[in-house]
């Protein structure tokens, strides 16, 4: 009950935050592209919580709990935390003053990939139960080296970059997609950290790392 209280706020504080960033800035509601943004982002977000509700409410739990403990992580979170902050608002900005919007079919497109994106994140979740949003090693925690795991180290994050990136393509705002742009260098900078982390901390990573040999992207980096 504790957890389920406590999913069902952030999911409510969620949607009236990003309401509130969209649709103040853009001074209407008649916003297409934001109602969009909107649909795709919490329609999904309200399923696989009430399916890790069911099937695994510790590891929704464990999502849940978004307070880092290292310094340096802590400004990883409140930059990415103003991206999104600046980038929401210059994309209401753009509405309300009518600045260029990309073509529907580009949002549209967009949409189509954040719900793909949706889905690798949803199997990432499926994959490794040990999960957590926050950097820590958990109990009897073990290496995931199968499924998207053996193609790149951090198949989350790589997941979360085409959401993000796909986002203010959805928005329609060319201006807030440069804004979402520092997102990659953000998480390059986390996954720096994280992998320092768990080479000490997680038994068996250092091999891993000489098997998988990519961080983010196949054959890239």
């Amino acid at each position: 009950m504790k957890v389920l209280i406590g999913a069902i706020v952030k999911f409510i504080s969620g949607v009236l935050l990003v309401g509130l960033l969209l649709f103040l800035p853009a001074g209407t509601f008649c916003y297409f592209n934001g109602w969009l943004l909107m649909g795709i982002l919490f329609v999904p977000i309200l399923a696989a919580g009430v399916v890790m509700l069911i099937k695994n409410p510790s590891l929704l739990k464990s999502r849940l709990d978004a307070k880092e403990q290292q310094q340096e992580q802590k400004l990883v979170v409140k930059l990415s935390g103003l991206m999104f902050l600046a980038g929401f608002i210059i994309a209401g900005l753009g509405v309300r003053f009518g600045w260029y919007t990309l073509p529907r079919q580009v949002s549209v497109a967009a949409a189509i990939v954040f719900l793909v994106s949706y889905l690798l994140y949803a199997e990432v979740l499926r994959e490794n139960t040990y999960l957590s949003r926050t950097i820590t090693v958990q109990k009897d925690q073990k290496v995931i080296d199968t499924g998207l795991y053996g193609i790149v180290r951090h198949p989350m994050y790589s997941a979360t970059v085409l959401l993000f990136l796909s986002m203010p393509l959805v928005l329609g705002s060319p201006y807030s997609f440069l804004i979402f742009l520092a997102y990659p260098f953000l998480i390059a900078k986390r996954i720096k950290h994280e992998e320092a982390f768990l080479e000490k901390e997680l038994d068996g990573y250092r091999a891993y790392q000489q098997t998988v040999r990519y961080r983010l992207i196949p054959f890239l980096w």
